[in-house]
């Protein structure tokens, strides 16, 4: 049981809250847990939304922030975002079982997105003190500057999603995946 009391419907999260808990329905046919939960704050569900939506305008491709998702919750050990990403990368973002191993191995399969994954887990594991030599190799894969800037907010915002459901145990809405690494 979640240690924050989640909305069990739209109607009754926070009036502020409702538009916002509406529109991720009509995207995504459901409101997940994390999202009624984090309801508890407008102002917290608003920020979620508008960094999730402004970074999907991104040019990080979608299934490299999908893998990053999946990197992020592995070494944060969060097992709703591990679930929550695995069930979106398969059916949404089309990726392989294989590649999704990769990805919760801090690697993936593609080379290019090989770069961006291990970056990733190199700011989670550093705090964001990357080296120089880090930063250059995911420039050597082809990522520009404007794409190491959002793997860093990918990596903010899953960390954020990673601590919220850590911290007050959102109930798991998607089949279960467990985190083999906790940091």
């Amino acid at each position: 049981m979640s240690r924050i009391p989640t909305a069990a419907t739209v109607a009754d999260a926070p009036e502020a809250s409702r538009p916002l808990l509406d529109a991720v329905n009509k995207a995504l046919g459901t409101v997940p847990n994390l999202h009624r939960l984090v309801a508890t704050s407008p102002a917290a569900l608003e920020g979620y939304l508008a960094m999730n939506g402004a970074l999907a305008k991104g040019k990080v491709p979608a299934q490299t922030r999908e893998r990053i998702a999946l990197a992020v919750a592995e070494v944060n050990g969060c097992d709703y975002c591990l679930s929550a990403h695995t069930y979106l990368g398969k059916n949404v973002s089309k990726l392989d079982d294989a590649e999704i191993t990769a990805n919760r191995n801090g690697a993936s399969n593609d080379p290019k997105a090989d770069a961006a994954v291990r970056f990733a887990v190199q700011l989670v594991k550093t705090r964001g003190h990357v080296g120089a030599a880090d930063v250059e190799a995911v420039r050597a894969a082809g990522y520009t500057d404007a794409q190491l800037l959002e793997i860093v907010q990918h990596v903010a915002l899953n960390t954020w999603t990673n601590y919220v459901n850590s911290a007050f145990q959102t109930e798991i809405d998607f089949p279960v995946v467990t985190a083999r690494v906790a940091a």
